[in-house]
Protein backbone atom coordinates (compact mmCIF):
# COMPACT_ATOMS: atom_id res chain seq x y z
CA UNK A 1 0.00 0.00 0.00
CA UNK A 2 1.51 3.33 -1.05
CA UNK A 3 2.65 5.77 1.60
CA UNK A 4 0.23 8.69 1.99
CA UNK A 5 1.63 12.10 1.13
CA UNK A 6 1.12 15.27 3.13
CA UNK A 7 -1.19 17.85 1.46
CA UNK A 8 1.75 20.18 0.73
CA UNK A 9 4.06 17.43 -0.53
CA UNK A 10 5.15 17.67 -4.16
CA UNK A 11 3.18 15.53 -6.58
CA UNK A 12 4.77 12.19 -7.33
CA UNK A 13 5.07 10.70 -10.82
CA UNK A 14 1.86 9.01 -11.94
CA UNK A 15 3.52 6.81 -14.56
CA UNK A 16 6.57 4.62 -14.21
CA UNK A 17 8.50 6.40 -16.95
CA UNK A 18 8.01 9.74 -15.15
CA UNK A 19 10.35 8.47 -12.41
CA UNK A 20 13.29 8.41 -14.82
CA UNK A 21 14.18 12.08 -14.41
CA UNK A 22 14.17 11.69 -10.62
CA UNK A 23 16.15 8.47 -10.57
CA UNK A 24 18.90 9.63 -12.91
CA UNK A 25 20.20 11.88 -10.13
CA UNK A 26 21.42 8.75 -8.32
CA UNK A 27 23.29 7.22 -11.24
CA UNK A 28 26.76 8.65 -10.64
CA UNK A 29 29.19 6.17 -9.04
CA UNK A 30 31.53 7.09 -6.20
CA UNK A 31 34.77 5.54 -7.48
CA UNK A 32 36.53 5.10 -4.08
CA UNK A 33 33.32 3.54 -2.76
CA UNK A 34 33.12 1.20 -5.76
CA UNK A 35 36.73 0.07 -5.28
CA UNK A 36 36.08 -0.45 -1.58
CA UNK A 37 32.96 -2.52 -2.37
CA UNK A 38 35.02 -4.86 -4.53
CA UNK A 39 37.66 -5.12 -1.79
CA UNK A 40 35.19 -5.69 1.04
CA UNK A 41 33.53 -8.46 -0.97
CA UNK A 42 36.58 -10.32 -2.26
CA UNK A 43 38.71 -10.27 0.91
CA UNK A 44 36.05 -11.86 3.18
CA UNK A 45 35.34 -14.45 0.48
CA UNK A 46 39.03 -15.38 0.25
CA UNK A 47 39.38 -15.37 4.04
CA UNK A 48 36.34 -17.62 4.49
CA UNK A 49 37.65 -19.99 1.81
CA UNK A 50 40.95 -20.23 3.68
CA UNK A 51 39.11 -20.75 6.97
CA UNK A 52 37.06 -23.56 5.41
CA UNK A 53 40.31 -25.23 4.31
CA UNK A 54 41.83 -24.89 7.78
CA UNK A 55 38.63 -26.29 9.32
CA UNK A 56 39.09 -29.57 7.44
CA UNK A 57 41.56 -30.57 10.15
CA UNK A 58 38.80 -30.13 12.76
CA UNK A 59 35.92 -31.74 10.92
CA UNK A 60 34.05 -31.46 7.63
CA UNK A 61 30.94 -30.25 9.47
CA UNK A 62 32.79 -27.06 10.40
CA UNK A 63 33.99 -26.61 6.82
CA UNK A 64 30.40 -26.88 5.58
CA UNK A 65 29.24 -24.28 8.10
CA UNK A 66 31.89 -21.84 6.85
CA UNK A 67 30.92 -22.40 3.21
CA UNK A 68 27.51 -20.81 3.89
CA UNK A 69 28.76 -17.25 4.53
CA UNK A 70 31.40 -17.80 1.83
CA UNK A 71 28.57 -18.56 -0.62
CA UNK A 72 26.84 -15.29 0.30
CA UNK A 73 30.02 -13.35 -0.43
CA UNK A 74 30.29 -15.17 -3.76
CA UNK A 75 26.74 -13.98 -4.51
CA UNK A 76 27.80 -10.46 -3.55
CA UNK A 77 30.71 -10.68 -6.00
CA UNK A 78 28.26 -11.81 -8.69
CA UNK A 79 26.08 -8.80 -7.95
CA UNK A 80 29.09 -6.49 -8.28
CA UNK A 81 29.70 -8.13 -11.64
CA UNK A 82 26.01 -7.51 -12.36
CA UNK A 83 26.43 -3.76 -11.72
CA UNK A 84 29.49 -3.74 -13.97
CA UNK A 85 27.35 -5.28 -16.70
CA UNK A 86 25.01 -2.31 -16.44
CA UNK A 87 27.92 0.15 -16.56
CA UNK A 88 26.93 1.32 -13.08
CA UNK A 89 29.92 0.69 -10.82
CA UNK A 90 32.62 2.72 -12.60
CA UNK A 91 32.52 5.68 -14.97
CA UNK A 92 34.47 4.02 -17.78
CA UNK A 93 33.04 1.13 -19.78
CA UNK A 94 36.47 -0.52 -20.01
CA UNK A 95 36.84 -0.55 -16.21
CA UNK A 96 33.36 -1.99 -15.71
CA UNK A 97 33.95 -4.68 -18.30
CA UNK A 98 37.34 -5.86 -17.05
CA UNK A 99 36.30 -5.90 -13.41
CA UNK A 100 33.25 -7.88 -14.49
CA UNK A 101 35.32 -10.32 -16.55
CA UNK A 102 37.77 -11.02 -13.72
CA UNK A 103 34.97 -11.53 -11.19
CA UNK A 104 33.23 -13.74 -13.76
CA UNK A 105 36.00 -16.31 -13.37
CA UNK A 106 35.22 -16.56 -9.65
CA UNK A 107 31.45 -16.70 -10.20
CA UNK A 108 31.70 -19.18 -13.10
CA UNK A 109 29.89 -16.66 -15.30
CA UNK A 110 31.11 -15.64 -18.78
CA UNK A 111 30.70 -11.90 -18.34
CA UNK A 112 30.13 -10.70 -21.92
CA UNK A 113 27.74 -13.55 -22.76
CA UNK A 114 25.81 -12.99 -19.53
CA UNK A 115 25.81 -9.20 -20.09
CA UNK A 116 24.13 -9.64 -23.48
CA UNK A 117 21.53 -12.05 -22.14
CA UNK A 118 20.80 -9.85 -19.13
CA UNK A 119 20.37 -6.78 -21.32
CA UNK A 120 17.71 -8.67 -23.26
CA UNK A 121 16.04 -9.57 -19.96
CA UNK A 122 15.87 -5.90 -18.97
CA UNK A 123 14.58 -4.87 -22.39
CA UNK A 124 11.84 -7.52 -22.58
CA UNK A 125 10.88 -8.58 -19.06
CA UNK A 126 7.13 -8.87 -18.61
CA UNK A 127 6.47 -9.19 -22.35
CA UNK A 128 4.52 -12.35 -23.17
CA UNK A 129 5.81 -12.07 -26.75
CA UNK A 130 9.52 -11.98 -25.82
CA UNK A 131 10.02 -14.76 -23.26
CA UNK A 132 12.93 -17.18 -23.24
CA UNK A 133 16.10 -15.11 -22.87
CA UNK A 134 17.62 -14.50 -19.46
CA UNK A 135 14.51 -15.35 -17.46
CA UNK A 136 12.71 -18.25 -15.78
CA UNK A 137 10.41 -20.10 -18.17
CA UNK A 138 6.84 -19.06 -17.39
CA UNK A 139 3.68 -20.22 -19.14
CA UNK A 140 0.21 -18.74 -19.09
CA UNK A 141 -2.73 -20.80 -17.88
CA UNK A 142 -3.99 -21.06 -21.47
CA UNK A 143 -0.62 -22.26 -22.74
CA UNK A 144 -0.33 -24.85 -19.97
CA UNK A 145 -3.81 -26.24 -20.66
CA UNK A 146 -2.89 -26.66 -24.33
CA UNK A 147 0.14 -28.84 -23.53
CA UNK A 148 0.22 -32.60 -23.86
CA UNK A 149 0.37 -34.59 -20.59
CA UNK A 150 4.09 -35.21 -21.19
CA UNK A 151 4.84 -31.51 -21.70
CA UNK A 152 2.83 -30.62 -18.61
CA UNK A 153 4.89 -33.10 -16.60
CA UNK A 154 8.15 -31.58 -17.89
CA UNK A 155 6.99 -28.06 -17.03
CA UNK A 156 5.94 -29.13 -13.53
CA UNK A 157 9.31 -30.84 -13.08
CA UNK A 158 11.18 -27.74 -14.26
CA UNK A 159 9.24 -25.50 -11.86
CA UNK A 160 9.58 -27.91 -8.90
CA UNK A 161 11.57 -26.27 -6.05
CA UNK A 162 14.09 -29.15 -5.96
CA UNK A 163 14.94 -28.48 -9.62
CA UNK A 164 14.47 -24.71 -9.74
CA UNK A 165 16.41 -23.91 -6.57
CA UNK A 166 18.45 -27.11 -6.12
CA UNK A 167 20.05 -28.99 -8.98
CA UNK A 168 19.08 -26.43 -11.63
CA UNK A 169 21.24 -23.52 -10.40
CA UNK A 170 24.32 -25.73 -9.98
CA UNK A 171 23.82 -27.15 -13.48
CA UNK A 172 23.46 -23.62 -14.86
CA UNK A 173 26.68 -22.25 -13.37
CA UNK A 174 28.88 -25.37 -13.48
CA UNK A 175 27.82 -26.94 -16.80
CA UNK A 176 25.68 -24.66 -18.97
CA UNK A 177 27.93 -21.62 -18.56
CA UNK A 178 30.89 -23.70 -19.78
CA UNK A 179 29.28 -24.54 -23.14
CA UNK A 180 29.35 -22.00 -26.01
CA UNK A 181 27.27 -24.20 -28.33
CA UNK A 182 24.25 -21.88 -28.40
CA UNK A 183 26.47 -18.87 -29.16
CA UNK A 184 28.22 -20.71 -32.01
CA UNK A 185 24.95 -21.72 -33.66
CA UNK A 186 23.70 -18.15 -33.41
CA UNK A 187 26.90 -16.59 -34.74
CA UNK A 188 27.47 -14.62 -31.53
CA UNK A 189 31.26 -14.71 -31.53
CA UNK A 190 31.72 -12.12 -28.78
CA UNK A 191 29.71 -14.26 -26.36
CA UNK A 192 31.50 -17.38 -27.61
CA UNK A 193 34.87 -15.75 -26.87
CA UNK A 194 33.55 -14.74 -23.45
CA UNK A 195 32.70 -18.36 -22.59
CA UNK A 196 36.03 -19.68 -23.87
CA UNK A 197 38.04 -16.94 -22.15
CA UNK A 198 36.24 -17.51 -18.84
CA UNK A 199 36.84 -21.25 -19.13
CA UNK A 200 40.56 -20.68 -19.69
CA UNK A 201 40.77 -18.37 -16.68
CA UNK A 202 38.76 -20.81 -14.60
CA UNK A 203 40.99 -23.73 -15.59
CA UNK A 204 44.07 -21.76 -14.56
CA UNK A 205 42.51 -20.80 -11.22
CA UNK A 206 41.39 -24.37 -10.49
CA UNK A 207 44.87 -25.69 -11.36
CA UNK A 208 46.43 -23.18 -8.97
CA UNK A 209 44.06 -24.04 -6.12
CA UNK A 210 44.47 -27.79 -6.63
CA UNK A 211 48.24 -27.31 -6.53
CA UNK A 212 47.92 -25.33 -3.29
CA UNK A 213 45.39 -27.44 -1.34
CA UNK A 214 44.91 -30.68 -3.31
CA UNK A 215 41.96 -31.73 -5.45
CA UNK A 216 40.01 -33.42 -2.64
CA UNK A 217 40.14 -30.36 -0.39
CA UNK A 218 39.36 -28.07 -3.31
CA UNK A 219 36.23 -29.98 -4.31
CA UNK A 220 35.15 -30.43 -0.68
CA UNK A 221 35.15 -26.63 -0.23
CA UNK A 222 34.32 -25.20 -3.65
CA UNK A 223 31.43 -27.46 -4.59
CA UNK A 224 29.22 -26.56 -1.59
CA UNK A 225 30.08 -22.86 -2.01
CA UNK A 226 29.02 -22.96 -5.65
CA UNK A 227 25.92 -25.05 -4.97
CA UNK A 228 24.73 -22.82 -2.12
CA UNK A 229 25.67 -19.58 -3.87
CA UNK A 230 23.99 -20.49 -7.15
CA UNK A 231 20.81 -21.50 -5.33
CA UNK A 232 20.76 -18.20 -3.42
CA UNK A 233 21.25 -16.29 -6.67
CA UNK A 234 18.42 -18.07 -8.50
CA UNK A 235 16.14 -17.68 -5.46
CA UNK A 236 16.72 -13.92 -5.43
CA UNK A 237 16.07 -13.68 -9.18
CA UNK A 238 12.89 -15.75 -8.79
CA UNK A 239 11.41 -13.65 -5.98
CA UNK A 240 12.25 -10.44 -7.83
CA UNK A 241 9.89 -11.36 -10.68
CA UNK A 242 7.72 -14.37 -9.77
CA UNK A 243 5.30 -12.88 -7.25
CA UNK A 244 1.52 -12.84 -7.29
CA UNK A 245 0.82 -9.28 -8.45
CA UNK A 246 3.64 -8.99 -10.95
CA UNK A 247 2.60 -8.01 -14.49
CA UNK A 248 2.86 -9.66 -17.89
CA UNK A 249 1.41 -8.23 -21.07
CA UNK A 250 1.45 -8.94 -24.77
CA UNK A 251 2.18 -6.32 -27.35
CA UNK A 252 1.07 -3.59 -27.87
CA UNK A 253 -0.12 -3.25 -24.25
CA UNK A 254 3.32 -4.14 -22.84
CA UNK A 255 5.34 -1.14 -21.68
CA UNK A 256 9.00 -1.45 -20.66
CA UNK A 257 8.78 1.13 -17.85
CA UNK A 258 5.57 -0.23 -16.31
CA UNK A 259 7.00 -3.76 -16.55
CA UNK A 260 10.17 -2.59 -14.79
CA UNK A 261 8.43 -0.89 -11.87
CA UNK A 262 5.44 -3.20 -11.46
CA UNK A 263 6.89 -6.46 -12.75
CA UNK A 264 9.75 -6.38 -10.23
CA UNK A 265 9.49 -6.63 -6.47
CA UNK A 266 10.97 -4.81 -3.51
CA UNK A 267 12.35 -7.80 -1.61
CA UNK A 268 12.63 -6.28 1.85
CA UNK A 269 15.14 -8.57 3.57
CA UNK A 270 15.89 -8.29 7.30
CA UNK A 271 19.06 -7.40 9.17
CA UNK A 272 22.40 -7.77 7.40
CA UNK A 273 20.98 -9.48 4.30
CA UNK A 274 20.34 -6.34 2.20
CA UNK A 275 24.03 -5.39 2.42
CA UNK A 276 25.16 -8.97 1.87
CA UNK A 277 23.00 -9.21 -1.27
CA UNK A 278 24.14 -5.80 -2.57
CA UNK A 279 20.62 -4.32 -2.20
CA UNK A 280 19.44 -6.31 -5.21
CA UNK A 281 16.11 -6.61 -3.38
CA UNK A 282 15.34 -3.01 -4.40
CA UNK A 283 14.76 -4.56 -7.76
CA UNK A 284 11.89 -2.43 -9.02
CA UNK A 285 14.06 0.68 -8.83
CA UNK A 286 16.99 -1.17 -10.36
CA UNK A 287 14.90 -2.33 -13.33
CA UNK A 288 13.49 1.14 -13.87
CA UNK A 289 16.96 2.74 -13.89
CA UNK A 290 19.70 0.11 -14.05
CA UNK A 291 22.60 2.60 -14.14
CA UNK A 292 22.20 3.38 -10.43
CA UNK A 293 25.06 1.79 -8.41
CA UNK A 294 23.59 -0.67 -5.93
CA UNK A 295 24.92 1.27 -2.94
CA UNK A 296 22.77 4.27 -4.00
CA UNK A 297 19.52 2.27 -4.09
CA UNK A 298 18.80 2.59 -0.33
CA UNK A 299 19.17 6.36 -0.69
CA UNK A 300 16.48 6.31 -3.38
CA UNK A 301 14.06 4.70 -0.92
CA UNK A 302 15.03 7.08 1.88
CA UNK A 303 14.41 10.09 -0.36
CA UNK A 304 11.24 8.64 -1.91
CA UNK A 305 9.62 6.38 0.73
CA UNK A 306 6.55 5.82 -1.45
CA UNK A 307 8.73 3.60 -3.65
CA UNK A 308 9.53 1.39 -0.65
CA UNK A 309 5.92 0.16 -0.59
CA UNK A 310 5.70 -0.72 -4.28
CA UNK A 311 5.36 -4.53 -4.49
CA UNK A 312 7.11 -4.95 -1.14
CA UNK A 313 7.67 -8.59 -0.16
CA UNK A 314 9.09 -9.68 3.19
CA UNK A 315 11.25 -12.75 3.69
CA UNK A 316 8.33 -14.68 5.18
CA UNK A 317 5.96 -13.64 2.39
CA UNK A 318 8.49 -14.70 -0.24
CA UNK A 319 8.22 -18.37 0.75
CA UNK A 320 4.59 -18.32 -0.37
CA UNK A 321 5.71 -17.42 -3.91
CA UNK A 322 7.27 -20.85 -4.45
CA UNK A 323 3.91 -22.38 -5.36
CA UNK A 324 3.25 -19.84 -8.14
CA UNK A 325 3.81 -21.48 -11.52
CA UNK A 326 1.53 -19.86 -14.14
CA UNK A 327 0.39 -16.43 -15.29
CA UNK A 328 -3.40 -16.17 -15.32
CA UNK A 329 -4.27 -13.66 -18.03
CA UNK A 330 -7.90 -13.37 -16.95
CA UNK A 331 -7.12 -12.61 -13.29
CA UNK A 332 -3.82 -10.84 -14.11
CA UNK A 333 -1.85 -12.58 -11.41
CA UNK A 334 0.50 -15.52 -10.88
CA UNK A 335 -1.30 -18.65 -9.70
CA UNK A 336 -0.48 -22.12 -8.43
CA UNK A 337 -1.19 -25.22 -10.48
CA UNK A 338 -3.73 -26.20 -7.84
CA UNK A 339 -5.69 -23.00 -8.58
CA UNK A 340 -6.63 -24.05 -12.13
CA UNK A 341 -8.73 -26.77 -13.64
CA UNK A 342 -7.06 -28.79 -16.37
CA UNK A 343 -9.08 -30.92 -18.78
Amino acid sequence: MATALAPDAPAQPARARDWIETLQRYRHPDIPRSVFEVFISFVPFAALWAAAWAALSVGYWLTLLITIPAAFFLVRLFLIQHDCGHGALFRKKLTNDWVGRVIGVLTLTPYDAWKRSHAIHHASHGSLDDRGEGDIDTLTVREYRALSPRRRFLYRAYRHPFVLFGIGPTFLFVIQHRLPIKMMSGGDWRSWASVVGTNIGLAALVALMVWLVGWKAFLAIQLPIVAIGSSIGVWLFYIQHQFEDTIWDGRPEWNVHEAALHGSSHYDLPGFLPWLTAHIGIHHVHHLYSRIPYYNLPKVLRDHPELAEVHRITLWESFKCVKLRLWDESQRRMVALSDIAVA
